[in-house]
């Protein structure tokens, strides 16, 4: 434990394990502050943390694509593209 004091801005320094990091201040009483590190999301991103099927999906295709097990039946990109093109039209 070390002690420490704020200036006059109430401003106290963390040191290096929390240097540029992202933290989360909570007030736990009129005398006591909860000081963690956090980990930040995209909002856009948020629902796939919120999803475990769709997490547990992308894990396991990382998974699969870090082990080289790719689907012989790859998609048709040439087809792809000549579909969207006629939609597009």
């Amino acid at each position: 434990m070390k002690t420490k004091t704020a200036d006059s801005k109430g401003r106290v320094a963390l040191g290096k394990a929390f240097a540029n990091r992202p933290v989360i201040v909570e007030q736990v009483s009129p005398i006591e502050i909860r000081i963690v590190r956090a980990r930040v999301i995209p909002e856009n991103e948020a629902w796939l943390w919120e999803n475990e099927t769709a997490l547990g999906m992308v894990r396991r295709g990382l998974q699969q694509a870090n082990k080289g097990e790719f689907v012989d039946n790859a998609p048709d990109l040439d087809l792809d593209d000549s579909l969207a093109d006629e939609l597009a039209d």
